[in-house]
């Protein structure tokens, strides 16, 4: 392998690994919220611990990855990620270290859920802060490395590595949790964080490229900036939104409007969007270089709402087409000697007439935002590298996101507590379709009417 693929591969090793991890916590959180007892607000808490901490440290981490080498940020990010893995595997130690502080220094008496439920979401910020700055000095680097020409397609393999670290990272959560809890699922992740920490430090070179002054300042009145803002802030709030809530309503028991499925049932619903996504990812890149990207991002965003719709839909869906109310899938004796499980042992536990049209449906919303994704991504690394600022770019590409992905997880929890799950979709999809909306009405003022198929 020679050197320049070395370099590539070595960034796309911190993207599986920071996959892998964000997967897991993606798949682990309804049973988080039903083990800690957590309420459907403290729920959306979950998700907005995450992405507030995401929100704060975007401009920090892009300003240091313009300033100074971005290898350097990288392997300190990776390995703060390790940290946080770890934490996620004490999280109810912790818990009971917050109740005995609040005990001790205010007098306050918290409930153990209350308590382990706050602990969960101070992890839960930590991650995102890693998750944060892998992904802004990965994509920057991928976005430096590449030719112009190549850029969306580059991005797209980054994306589809991290995708094909998503569904690892679900189906082995999700077959371990069932058998062997939490825990020993945290070992798997800071192993493959070793890895890509030992692949940065070896293959990766000193980035000798400094962005000086304030990139961001001239960034934000860029026209093309301006344009992309107006479609991924709406954006934000759909997808965080359904994406969390197709596992925390696949998942969370039926009193509370979930599906109530088994760790390695969710697995494989989360798994089908990962993976049309990462399959169609490279492919959508490389026509998005060729035929209009901007064209990508319109036809993929107001897709991927209108698909949304049709989650709450998917029992009634089943039922329509005839499914069983419920079945199993057994392993057979042959099989259940290999795996070393009884004959007779349920692989996914007790499924409903949703299951399939829920595969189904989550498959079609990667699909869809497989078109927009690299796409969006190629626009952005496109204006940072004309302006000399890539990371800064890429830090305002996240920065657009972070209101929506803050505020969604609390309107969701809301709406979940107040008019029912299927709610959470609706809002979500509209927000989408919105976007999209929003997107080809701006783009068309400030670029002409034929910047959908040119820009």
């Amino acid at each position: 392998m020679n050197q320049e693929r070395l370099q590539f591969w070595s960034l796309y090793l911190s993207r599986f690994a920071t996959g892998f991890g964000y997967s897991t916590l993606a798949l682990l959180i309804p049973f988080y919220i039903e083990v800690l007892n957590a309420s459907d607000f403290m729920g959306g808490l979950f998700i907005t611990g995450f992405t507030l901490a995401q929100t704060i440290v975007v401009i920090p981490l892009a300003w240091a990855g313009d300033r100074s080498d971005k290898k350097k940020v990288l392997l300190g990010v990776l390995s703060v990620s390790v940290l946080a893995y770890v934490a996620f595997a004490n999280v109810q130690p912790i818990g009971d270290a917050v109740a005995g502080v609040a005990a001790s220094l205010f007098g306050v008496e918290l409930s153990t859920s209350f308590a382990d439920s706050t602990a969960f979401i101070g992890v839960r910020a930590l991650q995102g802060v890693v998750v944060t700055g892998s992904g802004l000095m990965t994509l920057s680097l991928v976005g430096e490395l590449a030719d112009h020409g190549e850029r969306a397609n580059s991005i797209g393999k980054a994306n589809s590595v991290r995708f094909l670290a998503s569904i690892l990272g679900m189906i082995i959560a999700g077959g371990l949790y069932q058998v062997i809890g939490f825990t020993p699922i945290y070992t798997v992740i800071v192993a493959a964080f070793a890895l890509a920490l030992a692949g940065v430090w070896l293959y990766l070179p000193a980035d000798e490229s400094r962005s000086y002054g304030n990139p961001f300042a001239g960034l934000a009145l860029n026209k093309r900036i301006i344009t992309l803002t107006s479609f991924r802030a709406q954006y934000a709030v759909a997808v965080t939104v359904v994406r969390s809530w197709v596992s925390i309503f696949a998942g969370v028991s039926a009193a509370r409007g979930g599906l109530a499925y088994a760790g390695l049932a969710v697995a494989f619903v989360l798994v089908a969007e990962k993976l049309t996504n990462m399959l169609c990812q490279p492919f959508t890149g490389r026509l998005s270089d060729d035929y209009g990207r901007s064209l990508f991002v319109f036809a993929g965003g107001g897709a991927y709402g209108l698909v949304a719709l049709a989650v709450p839909f998917t029992p009634a869906i089943g039922a329509a087409i005839g499914l069983p109310e419920t079945y199993e899938l057994i392993v057979p004796s042959l099989l259940s000697d290999v795996a070393g499980v009884g004959a007779g042992y349920s692989l996914l536990g007790k499924l409903g007439p949703a299951f399939i049209p829920l595969l189904v449906v989550n498959g079609l919303l990667g699909v869809v935002d497989a078109f927009r994704e690299p796409a969006s991504m190629a626009l952005f690394a496109d204006e940072g590298a004309d302006e000399g600022g890539i990371a800064a770019s890429f830090g305002i590409r996240e920065l657009v996101w972070r209101p929506g992905s803050v505020l969604g997880p609390v309107l969701a929890g809301w709406l979940w507590s107040q008019y029912g799950i299927a709610t959470v979709f609706f809002v979500g999809g509209a927000f989408a379709v919105a976007g999209a909306l929003t997107f080809a009405v701006v783009l068309t003022w400030f670029h002409g009417r034929g910047a959908l198929t040119e820009w």
